[in-house]
């Protein structure tokens, strides 16, 4: 006795509006509705809840972008932090390259690399890892996800810049050290 819900499809996408007020209409007609038709039945336009989907993941986007801003500027506040370690742990070894004619420019290479090294296998784990969540999402989910090789080397190459961007600082005061006050360091 009752109807839970009619599907009704339009002829073409411009006359959807044309068949969403034809079938008001016709509800409103046969079931003698008085008043606001909006208040006795609901209407919903695919066209509505596609732009409502992607609006929503417009903001989902948006804040995974944030999330990943935020774990990229941790990330490389955590690798400066090593370096910086590092070059006070190596503090010696720094004046000994430096005593044996290592110039500021390859002391600094050196932690450059290091840096970079450091992230480029972060970024890597990640990758590794958020392609083994997205699989598993596939099979245990059921849901349709796609890794695009253009994300995975975007996201390599972040983490790169990352290495470059947050290992710089540590480098430099690498490589400024006084070879006789590095080689007197304990």
């Amino acid at each position: 006795e009752y109807v839970d819900s009619i599907y009704v499809e339009a002829v073409s996408t411009d006359k959807i509006e044309a068949a969403q007020k034809e079938v008001t209409q016709m509800l409103v007609k046969q079931h003698h509705v008085t008043g606001d038709p909006a208040d006795a039945f609901d209407i919903r336009n695919m066209s509505d809840i596609k732009s409502t989907m992607e609006s929503t993941m417009a903001t989902l986007t948006m804040l995974l972008g944030s999330i990943a801003a935020i774990s990229l500027l941790v990330g490389g506040i955590g690798i400066m932090n090593i370096m910086l370690v590092s070059v006070t742990e190596r503090t010696r070894e720094i004046g000994l390259r430096k005593a044996i004619g290592a110039d500021n420019r390859d002391i600094m290479v050196q932690f450059l690399i290091e840096s970079v090294l450091m992230s480029f296998i972060g970024g890597i784990t990640g990758v590794i890892l958020g392609v083994g969540a997205s699989a598993g999402l596939k099979i245990f989910a059921g849901w349709a996800v796609k890794v695009s090789l253009s994300s995975i080397f975007l996201s390599t190459a972040f983490s790169l810049v990352v290495g470059v961007v947050f290992g710089l600082w540590p480098a430099q005061k690498a490589a400024q050290l006084n070879p006789i006050e590095a080689l007197r360091y304990e």
